[in-house]
């Protein structure tokens, strides 16, 4: 599944390893969680919520995610979600969030369904700044959910805020040292 992040995010990480171990690694730079396997399907509680939307049947908590062996150099973290298959093929940017600190290293359930004084969110599809969970319509496949996090050389706290995934992929052009992802799924 990880071969959707080529999809997904054309031009964001093009600097980037690829989930290539930096020199000196013995590990791959990778993304995990303890709430979903690559691949596996994500709970109702990470779907959507939005009251007037009857496919938003969840609660839009955002799963726990943890990462390891960043690239050398790493200064801060982007995440991003997208729905590539949502909006017809258009894809559905599902959650933005960076100038996440180099230090951390895991973030906690719920922990980006609110705004953070650690990180900045941008702005999804939806214009919104936290976590928006997925929404696919019913009766279509369970739809694929690739989240991907960016290492970067740059200083956390450096980058203007509520910007949106093709603004964050310009910014990080030339400052991009590795990434990587996980792939979750959700329909009903």
């Amino acid at each position: 599944m990880r071969h959707l992040v080529e999809l997904a995010f054309t031009g964001l990480v093009a600097a980037a390893t690829g989930g290539i171990a930096a020199p000196g690694h013995a590990a791959s730079f990778d993304i995990t969680s303890s709430a979903v396997q690559d691949g596996g399907m994500l709970v109702k509680k990470n779907a959507g919520n939005v009251a007037n939307n009857k496919n938003c049947d969840g609660e839009s908590v955002s799963p726990p995610l943890a990462w390891s062996n960043p690239p050398a150099n790493t200064k801060s973290y982007a995440i991003i979600m997208l729905d590539p298959v949502g909006r017809g093929g258009q894809g559905v940017v599902h959650w933005v969030a960076y100038d996440i600190p180099a230090s951390k290293t895991s973030l906690k359930e719920g922990e980006a369904s609110k705004p953070s004084t650690e990180f900045k969110g941008g702005k999804g599809t939806a214009g919104l700044t936290t976590y928006a969970g997925p929404c696919p319509p019913f009766g279509d496949k369970p739809h694929p959910y690739v989240i991907t996090l960016v290492a970067t050389d740059l200083e956390a706290g450096g980058l203007k805020p509520d910007m949106t995934r093709d603004e964050l992929g310009a910014a990080l052009t030339g400052h991009v040292l590795g990434a990587t992802s996980i792939v979750t799924r959700y329909g009903h």
